[in-house]
């Protein structure tokens, strides 16, 4: 199967990092069980021993995002949030757990996936689970009028022929998102407590290394499409519509 075809972030190579401390259960030969830490408590995840999407393990960068996160509460309570690339689901468990947040996942339209989320959040007490969207970076989406003020994602760049259609869905979601309430843009600052995101945003955290290179056309392809890149300091990303793009 042609990997360009899928949504990178469950792309987890099978012998990829884990967090510190974690323990782990063989379940059967097609999934495995690990009780990974993060800030202030475990969460126990069901990872594929083998996807054929290689929706497999957590990468390191979704420990850094969540900490990130936890530094900067303020700017994600109260947001309407959408995880892109949600893999196991892991991030959003415990932005939920952690901050009560209302957030949905999404991945790549595969009912696999879908299926090992909602048994993550059942595992750790997410009853019901989260709301998941099928959706294939640069498919049409299946929400025409999307309410999300914020879009998040973690280790999503690593796939370059992915970009185009990853910036496809980020400038649709971006372009056509409708507030629920009266809501108003705001930029994109960290200046301690004070601190707001636009609405709506994409905050996106890349941990992972590749090259410079490769890595700069994400960031370039967001330009010319009409977004604006700021980065927020330990490669946690804000991406918005740039002024006149609306």
């Amino acid at each position: 199967m042609d990997i360009a075809l899928f949504s990178p972030a469950s792309l987890f190579a099978a012998d990829g990092d884990s967090s510190d401390g974690e323990t782990t259960t063989e379940t059967s030969q097609s999934f495995v069980e690990r009780n990974h830490q993060f800030p202030g408590f475990e969460l126990q995840i069901r990872e594929f021993g083998f996807h054929q999407l290689n929706a497999n393990l957590l990468w390191p960068g979704t420990f850094a995002f969540a900490d990130w996160l936890l530094q900067h509460r303020h700017l994600i309570q109260k947001r309407r949030c959408l995880e892109i690339g949600s893999g196991t689901g892991a991030l959003a468990i415990f932005l939920k757990k952690e901050f009560n947040l209302d957030i949905t996942t999404s991945d790549y339209n595969d009912q696999e996936i879908e299926d090992n989320i909602v048994h993550n959040c059942i595992a750790n007490e997410i009853i019901p689970s989260l709301p998941h969207i099928k959706h294939t970076w640069g498919d049409e989406f299946p929400i025409s009028e999307p309410d999300w003020d914020l879009i998040i994602a973690s280790d999503i760049l690593l796939y370059v022929k992915q970009y185009p259609n990853l910036i496809k869905s980020l400038t649709f979601l971006l372009k056509t998102y409708k507030p629920t309430n009266d809501v108003s843009p705001t930029e994109c600052k960290l200046n301690g407590a004070d601190t707001e995101l636009p609405r709506p945003v994409f905050l996106m955290s890349w941990r992972r290394r590749i090259g410079k290179d490769d890595e700069s056309l994400f960031f370039t392809g967001c330009e010319e499409a009409g977004l604006e890149v700021k980065h927020l300091g330990n490669r946690v990303y804000c991406i918005k519509l740039r002024q006149g793009s609306l």
